[in-house]
């Protein structure tokens, strides 16, 4: 989708300083907000790529003007409410009401083992692979209402492909429950000038990662 999350690769939003030593959690409700939203994501109500589209699907000002965190919070409650697993009321009056059960009730210790053994996104397909290493590629020039990998900034220029990473789940489709649609994968190169014109950095260029659907033959 296209939203305040999505700003590579553009400027006028002023400079970018760093916090000099800059702390993992900036207050104890920041790991909370960390803690709660692991914790939930194991319980099965949905998968990563929902996950990232709860948080992005907002007001672009409130956005860029939320903090890391916030926007986290923003996409667990997004999340609960959808599901009916944080009833109205329930924050206003911190009073927690019966709701229905998660798919899974994963305890503390069996989410940290979980999490510390990972996941894999990378699938099997019989689908024939479309693009090969030196293709030149157009991307396609899409606005998708749901999540997307696919950076504006990239949408209708040409690159070449660089590698063929493998094959994985698509994030557009998995963030909408519509099966994980198992994609090619594909690290593209795009000259510098091909995404910002003459005035960029001279011998400039970026690599992306790209799902086939991205992609057409230039």
């Amino acid at each position: 989708m296209n939203g305040g999350h999505d700003l590579g690769g553009r400027h006028g939003l002023g400079p970018i300083n760093p916090e000099q030593n800059e702390p993992v959690f900036h207050g104890e409700w920041e790991e909370r907000v960390f803690a709660l939203t692991v914790a939930m994501g194991f319980c099965g109500e949905w998968n990563i790529d929902a996950a990232r589209y709860a948080r992005e699907n907002r007001n672009p000002a409130d956005y860029i003007q939320a903090s890391y965190y916030q926007v986290w919070l923003y996409g667990l409650l997004v999340l609960l409410q959808e599901r009916d697993l944080l009833l109205e009321g329930e924050l206003e009056t911190g009073i927690a009401q019966k709701t229905r059960a998660t798919k899974f009730a994963p305890k503390a210790e069996e989410v940290l083992s979980k999490l510390a053994l990972g996941g894999s996104c990378a699938r099997e397909t019989s689908a024939a692979q479309e693009f090969s290493v030196g293709d030149k590629i157009t991307t396609r020039n899409i606005n998708p209402k749901a999540h997307t990998r696919l950076p504006s900034y990239t949408r209708g220029k040409t690159g070449t492909v660089a590698a063929v990473n493998g094959v994985f789940v698509f994030p557009d489709s998995n963030a909408q429950f519509l099966g994980e649609d198992p994609q090619y994968c594909y690290s593209v190169r795009f000259e510098g000038s091909e995404l910002w014109g003459e005035q960029a950095e001279p011998n400039s260029c970026v690599y992306l990662d790209m799902w086939e659907p991205y992609l057409e033959h230039a």
